[in-house]
């Protein structure tokens, strides 16, 4: 594969670097793609997408309307010691498995002639003389643009030495992930989100009557507990009855929970190397907020409409990755920044049970939180 050359190289294939190769390749560029893991697999997510994509998936060739999946209007938010609200959704969003989507994107990306090299894992990328190198264990390629969408955490984000890696451990470092789907009668118009001491849990309908359950908490909080997630699940989240119900009712559909660790929140530089970040890469909003498959697709959009002009010769690298920085930070920043904020107000026990009885009778202040996390149809 040594000196072939492409347009695009994009190292990450979830929903971001699929996305993106689908606008790029449906404009005709030719695009190589890297993922390390074989498709179809499963992923930490919660498996929740706001509205505001849904006519933007369908348009890369996804035919949601033929999959009957969940429509999800209606949230719930309950304190660890069972105190709950609930509030009606105004745009809403829609259950599918990653498992699922991110295979029928993959499969419109190589039915575009985009070159998919799964189960490869990219060891560096080399800007100079203008072009990028992207070394590999298939060896060297070259493109005019290199896009990183390789989620959370990566080899790269550790050989780039990047700030968030590097830190002193603060507030919003160093969570892990635990998604289980399972079995268990669940509203198909809700979804919950039940907290914990140090973490919390969310709960919704994904396709074919199954419900994704998937929690956040601090990695502190599982070593407190010998490293045991059945430990912790018995000792901590089970304080909330909410939960507690959930979890002795649940049937498991898989063997084990797929785990992710070492996650951060902490604000990411868009532009690494003149590699544009894209998705989880490029910043990461807290999963209370329910929306980050949504900002991977829309992030991908922007990432798109920068680098066209660039690779039709009407920008320039530097002009590319301005408006590509200035698109998603007018588009994104703020809700970041709210996700942050709100983020402070879990995890502790004490204080999320007071945040959750003074928003109780405020219903439209929870309502005007959502609205500051999500977008609007694009």
């Amino acid at each position: 594969m040594y000196n072939m050359r492409y347009d695009i190289a994009i190292v990450g294939g979830g929903l971001a670097g699929l996305a993106l190769s689908i606008q790029s390749a449906k404009a005709g560029f030719k695009v190589v793609l890297f993922e390390k893991e074989q498709y179809p697999f499963h992923k930490v997510c919660g498996e929740y997408i706001s509205l505001e994509s849904w006519d933007f998936i369908e348009s890369l060739g996804v035919p949601l309307s033929k999959l009957q999946l969940p429509i999800v209007n209606r949230l719930m938010v309950t304190a660890p010691n069972g105190n709950s609200i609930e509030q009606p959704l105004d745009l809403g969003g829609f259950g599918v498995s990653r498992y699922t989507i991110d295979k029928a994107l993959y499969e419109l990306a190589k039915g575009l002639g985009v070159r998919v090299e799964a189960g490869v894992k990219a060891d560096d990328i080399v800007f100079e003389a203008d072009m990028f190198s992207v070394h590999s264990s298939i060896g060297i390629i070259q493109s005019r643009v290199a896009v990183g969408s390789f989620g959370k955490r990566s080899n790269l984000d550790v050989k780039w030495k990047r700030p968030f890696i590097l830190g002193k451990q603060k507030q919003l470092d160093n969570f892990i992930g635990v998604k289980y789907h399972i079995d268990i009668d669940w509203p198909n118009d809700l979804i919950a989100l039940h907290n914990f001491k140090d973490g919390y849990c969310g709960i919704s309908n994904i396709e074919n009557g199954k419900t994704c359950l998937c929690y956040l908490t601090t990695a502190h909080n599982l070593k407190t507990h010998g490293g045991s997630i059945e430990a912790m699940e018995e000792l901590v989240l089970k304080t909330n009855p909410y939960l507690k119900e959930i979890l002795e009712k649940a049937v498991n559909l898989y063997e084990a929970p797929v785990t992710i660790a070492q996650i951060s929140f902490e604000r990411k530089s868009l532009i690494e190397h003149h590699v544009l970040m894209v998705g989880d890469a490029g910043g990461m909003i807290t999963p209370l907020c329910g929306n980050g498959m949504s900002m991977a697709l829309h992030g991908s959009k922007l990432a798109y409409e920068a680098i066209t002009p660039f690779l039709r010769n009407e920008l320039s690298r530097e002009a590319m990755e301005q408006q590509y920085s200035n698109a998603w930070s007018n588009t994104f920043a703020k809700r970041l920044t709210v996700g942050r904020m709100v983020q402070r107000f879990f995890g502790k026990t004490w204080m999320t049970n007071l945040f959750i009885a003074m928003l109780k009778p405020f219903p439209f202040l929870v309502r005007a939180i959502v609205k500051q996390t999500h977008g609007e149809r694009y």
